[in-house]
């Protein structure tokens, strides 16, 4: 009982101290656990990306294919992805010491599967993410992304966080099913209703909805490992359910079955990872399309990678309690290095980039503020390499409540935002319901950048504008007007 309250005294003036966790008033306890709860709320990376730049096989209708027509095999993108996670946000707690882990940025990889690729082979677009990596990196060498990291107004790094807690509370929404796109034969402009035609109507979430119930009382209760428990629970009613109603896996077709994650034990535990697509990387892009193209396909890259960090970043430094006075993040230079780095190795390993995870609230909510938690959600990622058929059987619907949840208290920020300032207001309402309704931090905080400058402009008080804010506040205009450019 010691250690978890305090620690040893071998730990206090080494390993706690290395970390800080005294410091930060955690424990060992509490890291390991929000280590392994951020983990479970973002594992499902290691199935989903694969699902979004990789293919089952060549013959299949719905392979991602480049412009030669082939495809990154599933299994091969798998194990990339759980080792470049691992790799990054393991380097990530031991340089930076900030429990925010990385993974492969979800739209980024998107943007790489549907819009890069079919405009070049698969080494090339992964050739474009490298060089993506290597620019923010020089931003980050050179001061500028740390300077722009500072030059955001304390009211919207308070609108960033709250955003951020609505994105990511939707995100559990979706994934749990609660929340569903509607299909375009109901002939309807609603565009997304709650569960199938308007009702919970599927097991996996009831699931989701019972998980969510027993989490938000522990943490009402102020339970000790709230929302790792609430996962367990979540898990375990999902393989009781599944083993007496045989719900099945969701698959694209089966509406009412599990999302991502089947709860019912594997066939097999254990594989020996595929890792070819280490290194298969070619920066043939610049002469397989005009150089203008692949130079506007960087800049997306870009402005993506650079501002989904810095709002990442932003909002779970605040969650943590790590910022100072001034509402800024010690550290900043390291972490955001180490970020590139990630990018960078995104590349080279073809994963897409890596950026932090807004799942990472999660562990943050359970107690997680140093480096240390980084290191147990790295270790299990590496574990994922050889075990990817055993964690899968936590299905999204069990992990999902959690990130409900952490929205729910990520919320509570929104009161450091003074709305009696119309000038602040409305930048900070942008900022926060354009980052969950177009499911991007980087689109919500070009709204909110492009609106504070303009509105503080027109009134008077354009001096207050720090210069780095008119600086990206062009470039975010330049972003959204991308398909216009393009067409030019």
């Amino acid at each position: 009982m010691a250690t978890e309250t305090t620690g040893t005294e071998a730990g206090r003036s080494g390993f706690d101290r290395f970390f800080r966790i005294t410091e930060r008033g955690s424990t060992v306890g509490r890291e390991v656990r929000g280590g392994l709860v951020t983990f479970v709320t973002m594992a499902y990376i290691v199935v989903l990306n694969p699902l979004i730049i990789g293919s089952f096989a060549a013959d299949d209708t719905g392979a991602h294919r480049d412009v030669l027509g082939n495809i990154l095999p599933v299994d091969q993108v798998a194990a990339v992805t759980a080792l470049v996670a691992g790799v990054i946000t393991i380097l990530f707690g031991l340089v930076a010491n900030f429990p925010f882990a990385l993974a492969t940025g979800l739209g980024i990889n998107t943007l790489v599967a549907v819009t890069i690729a079919p405009q070049m082979t698969w080494p090339e677009a992964m050739g474009l993410v490298l060089v993506n990596g290597v620019v923010v990196m020089l931003l980050v060498v050179t001061g500028v992304r740390t300077a722009v990291f500072n030059a955001v107004p304390p009211a919207l790094k308070s609108a960033i966080a709250v955003g951020i807690g609505l994105f990511i509370a939707l995100i559990g929404l979706v994934d749990a099913g609660f929340v569903r796109r509607l299909p375009d034969e109901a002939k309807t402009t609603v565009p997304v209703g709650l569960g199938i035609d308007g009702s919970i109507a599927s097991w996996p979430t009831l699931v989701f909805v019972v998980g969510l119930i027993v989490t938000a009382i522990l943490v009402a209760k102020r339970v000790r490992g709230a929302i790792l428990i609430g996962v367990a629970v979540g898990t375990v009613l999902a393989i009781v359910v599944e083993a007496i109603v045989k719900a099945g896996p969701s698959l694209g077709t089966n509406p009412k079955g599990w999302n991502l994650g089947y709860p019912a034990l594997p066939e097999q535990v254990f594989g020996i990872p595929d890792l070819s697509l280490v290194g298969d990387v070619s920066f043939g892009a610049w002469w397989r399309v005009p150089a203008l193209t692949a130079a506007l396909l960087v800049f997306t890259l870009v402005l993506t990678d650079f501002f989904d960090t810095i709002g990442t970043m932003t909002g779970l430094g605040k969650e943590a309690g790590l910022v100072d006075e001034d509402g800024k993040l010690p550290n900043t230079g390291k972490a955001l290095f180490v970020d590139s780095l990630g990018a960078v190795a995104g590349g080279a390993a073809s994963t897409s980039s890596n950026t932090v995870y807004i799942e990472s609230a999660a562990g943050i909510a359970e107690g997680a503020r140093t480096g240390l938690a980084n290191i147990v959600t790295g270790l299990l990622f590496l574990a994922a390499m050889f075990f990817t058929p055993l964690y899968q059987v936590v299905p999204i619907e069990a992990a999902a409540p959690a990130l409900v949840v952490v929205g729910a208290l990520m919320m509570a920020q929104i009161r450091e935002i003074d709305f009696t300032d119309f000038s602040v207001a409305l930048p900070a309402f942008l900022t926060i319901v354009v980052m969950p309704f177009t499911y991007s931090i980087a689109n919500g905080i070009g709204a909110g950048f492009i609106s504070y400058v303009v509105l503080r402009a027109v009134t008077g008080r354009a001096r207050e504008v720090h210069a780095l804010m008119w600086i990206v506040a062009a470039a975010f205009a330049v972003y959204f007007g991308m398909g216009p450019i393009q067409g030019l």
